[in-house]
């Protein structure tokens, strides 16, 4: 507004000189039109410095700057939403999620410097609505997504069937996604397949033996408070098992609970992925503590083997080390009958998300629906009844 101010002061100026110019005469008609000249340069670079100012502002709101985003997806009631609510410092209780949620925070890296951006995403329903975790992947948030995969560890006959169904629908999308990306810009899609390997030391032994996956990952098992009172033996197991998993798609494994120490470490590691803020390079694979592995952090010599004889080995018939480390864990946990395709709750009469008036004009038009469906049933008895006569 002040530049605008100026312009016009400028610009009445102008007038004014060319009005003084006027009375003089022909013999100053030379110095008017210089006046002229120089109030129009005058004019033009002060709309080209207030252009250049909020074309930076603009700069300053958008990817330039830092946009990223984070996908939740997990064990229902595994407690996502309390992790996303503890990273964004919202000071509220955590709902249940429906279906796919959407929310965002801004965060600056140091002093004076630009809000980077950050994306939530966080998909309900445990595994029951794979088919959303399709809308927020695309070709063009590709490239600054990243993965957070919460599962219970208060529920070990479910922690397979969870990882499996959620990875594998999420990693098989982001590979059509990349494949298609390669019939328009082979460059991009190959430093897509090539950014998978950053968490991993070229060097590193396991190199031919694990398959990163294609974008961050980040593995949270939740819980822990009530996880630590297990047996040591099945702890011992669901750490290894979780460990092999982690380091066989290139990503970071973490235990939280309810314990701020816990809640704040795992603040850390999301603000690294969501603001590019530094991450830990703190390290514990004590299975009698919260494990924290970063990416790339890990070995199959450090995790070992699956907790089986040699003679069961031989009678698994596995085809590849996952298949091996999945038949050996479900033979300890076996899974249980989980509907990977529909919850067959319906939300819409869910008592918790009860509002009565759209409970009131729901019910209404159900009730003209109803009466829809009896009036087209007898139009239709009534069409079929005169062709016959």
């Amino acid at each position: 507004m002040i530049e605008e101010k100026g312009m016009e002061r400028s610009k009445l100026e102008c007038n004014d000189s060319e009005r003084g110019g006027r009375s003089e005469g022909a013999t100053n008609l030379g110095r008017k039109e210089q006046r002229i000249m120089d109030c129009e340069t005058l004019w033009e670079i002060a709309k080209t410095e207030v252009e250049k100012r909020e074309s930076d502002e603009h700069e300053s709101d958008g990817v330039e700057v830092g946009e990223k985003s984070v996908f939740f997806m997990g064990s229902k009631n595994g407690g996502k939403t309390t992790i996303i609510l503890r990273c964004l410092d919202r000071d509220e209780p955590p709902k249940p999620t429906l279906a796919l949620e959407y929310t965002y925070g801004r965060r600056a890296k140091g002093h004076n410097t630009p809000k980077h951006i950050a994306h939530f995403w966080e998909l309900g329903g445990g595994t029951s609505l794979l088919d959303l975790i399709t809308i927020p992947i695309t070709s063009d948030t590709l490239w600054t997504f990243s993965i957070v995969l919460v599962v219970d560890l208060s529920k070990p006959n479910e922690l397979w069937p969870t990882i499996e169904n959620l990875l594998q629908v999420t990693k098989n999308h982001i590979d059509k996604v990349i494949r298609k990306l390669g019939k328009t810009n082979s460059k991009a899609a190959s430093e897509m397949r090539q950014k998978m390997w950053n968490n991993m030391q070229k060097n590193h032994p396991d190199h031919e033996l694990i398959d990163p996956f294609p974008i961050p990952l980040v593995i949270i098992g939740s819980k822990y408070d009530i996880f630590q009172d297990f047996d040591s033996e099945k702890r011992k197991i669901i750490c290894k098992t979780l460990r092999f998993v982690a380091h066989y798609y290139g990503a970071s494994l973490m235990f939280t609970s309810k314990s701020e120490a816990l809640l704040l470490k795992i603040r850390g590691v999301i603000n690294h992925l969501a603001f590019g803020i530094d991450k830990s390079k703190s390290l514990c694979v004590d299975q009698n503590k919260p494990l924290f592995i970063t990416a790339g952090l890990d070995s199959l010599s450090q995790i070992g083997s699956p907790l089986v004889s040699d003679n069961d080995i031989g009678k698994l018939h596995a085809h590849s080390p996952m298949e091996l480390w999945k038949k050996v864990y479900e033979k300890l946990f076996p899974p249980k009958n989980i509907n990977t395709l529909k919850d067959i709750r319906d939300p819409a009469r869910d008592p918790q998300y009860a509002e009565s008036e759209v409970d009131e004009m729901r019910v209404h038009k159900d009730q003209e629906l109803e009466q829809y469906k009896r009036n087209s049933s007898k139009s239709w008895k009534q069409i079929e009844f005169d062709s016959g006569t």
